[in-house]
Parts: structure tokens; sequence; C-alpha cells
């Protein structure tokens, strides 16, 4: 049974139509979408001139439940509840947290499993290719919609944080503060490398058809959780947690399998039967595609153009996107600093070390929000 405060915190997921079909939203691809909707939940209370909101932005395979629970009788919070909530580095007992789901997502947001009105059926393969500034928009139509004039902070990683640099640029006057983790100002080769790898696994799933399946591509989506989940985490915490250590049986069993095996094999299942497959594609795209130099001529013009003041998070044992990511970050933009989240957890160090993350993050915001 949970603690009387983790019970504390009660959310649902919110749903909102920002543009329908006499009024379309024009992706940068110059492809419309009509009706687009957008997921998202808020933790705490605008205030008056509506200049308290923190923005949270997410990763690839996540959703708007950022913190809280929906039920009573859930088992897990959101997935950023260690830092999200009253006394927390988000404290909502001060700020108004808004977290939506992103364009392309699966989770209530308009994305390739929502209907397309012009063939009645989902869209699939059909959805057209998104980008991390097309992402931003829609958010910046959903906080004018909840009455939102300006952002005390906004935060995210990975893809997430993608975004967090894309509003610093677009939307310089917008943003006072921003906390960018585990991201780029550029997808790398390497990280395109890992989701080419990904995509193929899906594509070449004989369920995959096209992108045109009745049901997902199992085998494939698992595989390209399973290349995920490796580049997430860390040598050192794979050899510290599995070791050499199998399953049960003999040496020459092959069913017998390495602990670590397992593991991606279960996590590969989880992704299954919560994900999408065309959404991973249309995502990973939009995460390779990510530049902020393109059309603004050069790193130096899109990042020096940032106004708000940054603070910039790495992870010592980020093999997808390493210190030295963050570090350039912070080279270019004008009111920046770096701090490095010492973690075995890799990549995946934002979702679980919420005590250096929390305190690092409330530092900076108890100085730069007086």
């Amino acid at each position: 049974m949970r603690a009387a405060a983790e019970m504390d915190l009660y959310v649902r997921t919110e749903t909102v139509e920002l543009c329908r079909e006499e009024d379309p939203f024009i992706l940068e691809c110059g492809q419309a979408i009509a009706p687009l909707t957008v997921a998202y939940e808020t933790y705490g209370t605008l205030n008056t001139d509506g200049t308290n909101a923190i923005l949270i932005c997410h990763a690839l395979t996540a959703n708007a439940h950022a913190s809280g629970y929906h039920e009573p009788n859930e088992k897990d919070p959101g997935w950023w509840d260690g830092l999200i909530g009253p006394g927390k580095a988000f404290d909502t007992e001060r700020f108004f947290v808004v977290s939506p789901n992103i364009l392309g997502s699966c989770y209530g947001t308009t994305g390739p499993t929502s209907l397309n009105p012009k063939t009645g059926d989902a869209y699939r393969a059909s959805f057209p290719p998104i980008t991390v500034r097309d992402i931003v928009k829609v958010q910046k139509l959903l906080l004018d919609h909840l009455g939102v004039s300006r952002l005390a902070t906004l935060s995210g990683s990975s893809l997430g944080g993608m975004q967090v640099v894309e509003w610093g640029i677009m939307y310089p006057d917008f943003c006072e503060t921003i906390i960018p983790i585990s991201t780029a100002a550029q997808q790398t080769a390497w990280c395109i490398a890992l989701n080419s790898i990904a995509r193929a696994a899906i594509t070449g799933d004989p369920e995959w058809n096209g992108g045109d399946y009745r049901r997902q591509p199992a085998k494939g989506l698992s595989l390209a959780r399973m290349v995920g989940m490796t580049s997430y985490r860390s040598a050192e915490e794979f050899e510290k947690r599995f070791g050499r250590e199998r399953k049960a049986g003999g040496r020459f069993d092959v069913g017998n399998q390495f602990q670590v095996e397992s593991y991606l094999h279960h996590q590969g299942a989880k992704l299954v039967d919560r994900f999408d497959a065309n959404t991973y594609v249309c995502l990973s795209r939009a995460t390779d595609m990510h530049d902020v130099a393109y059309g603004r001529g050069s790193l130096e013009n899109a990042l020096g153009s940032i106004r708000a003041r940054a603070l910039c998070i790495g992870v010592s044992s980020d093999a997808r996107y390493p210190t030295t990511d963050q570090k350039e970050l912070v080279r270019r933009i004008p009111e920046a600093r770096y701090e490095e989240i010492e973690s075995i957890h890799g990549h995946d160090a934002f979702l679980i070390e919420f005590d250096q993350l929390g305190s690092i993050i409330s530092e900076f915001l108890e100085r730069e929000l007086q």
C-alpha cells in the first residue's frame, strides 16, 4: 500500500481539439493535419497572469502521464513523479506544470494511430513526416489554449531535450529558463545508426505489411526496443546487474538464456503491449531529422539566439548522448551552465536518479526564478 503522501496527487489525462478542418495545422513538410487533438495532464494552478507555468517534454515512447496516479489502485506513478509534485523540483505548490503527449505519438495526440478523416481509417504509415519543430508548435498551441503567457522553465531528456532546445530558439521571449537533459543540438550519426537498426527490425517483420498492419509486428517492434535498451543503459550496469548469470538449466541448453538476454526480451515484450510500430518509426525519424542549424545558417546562429538561461545536464555513463553533447550546448548558448549526473544507468539515468536531478534542478530554479 502506498504512503499517504504518495496518494495526494490524482490526475487524469485531458484531451483538446486545437485545429479543425477549416483551419488545419500545417507541418514543416507542407502537409496539413486536421483535426489536431492533443492529450495532456496538468498539475498545480496557473497564476492570474499565466507566468508560473512549466512545460514537461517527454521522450520517444513516453506519454503525458508524468506525475501522480490516475486511480487509487494504480501500481506505478507517472514517469517523472520523482521530480513533479508538492515540494519537489518542479513544485506544484508554486508552479503550474503542463505535460502534453507529443504530436505523432499513440497516447491521445494525433499520430499514426489516429483516424484519418479522408479515409475513415487510421493513418498508419500514411501519417505525414513530422519534425521536432512541429512538435513544439503544437505544444505552443496547447499553452495558448490553457492561458499560459510565459514559461518559467521547461525540461525534458533525449527527444524531450531536443524539444526544449527548439523552444529556446523558436520562442526566445516565451521561455525564462530551459533545462535540456541528455540531448544534442543535432542528431548524431551514432544515434541515427541505432535508430536505423531499430526501424529495419520493424519494417523487416513480415507482419509490417508496408505499415498497413492490423496487428502489431511484434517481433520487429520488440527487437527495436531491445536495440534501444542496450544503448539506453551502460556496460557497467549490465555487468553489475547481470554478469554472466543464466536463468536455469545446463551450459549447452540453448533455451537457457543469459539473464541479460531475458531482460531485453522482457523489455521488448512490454513495449509491444503498450506502443505502436508506425509511431516508433514516425518519432524516431523525427528525432533523426533534429538539427537546430537547419535553415538558420549555423549552430552558432541557432544556439546563440537563445535568450533563456539554460541548465544543460549530462550523464556520466550516457552512451547515446555523451556529456560532450551537453557541453557543446553550453559553449554556444549565451547564458548556460553545465551539471553532470554521476550514474551507471546510462541514458536512462533521467528516469532513475531523481535525488541528483532534483537537487540540481531545484538549486537552479531557486537561483534563477526569484
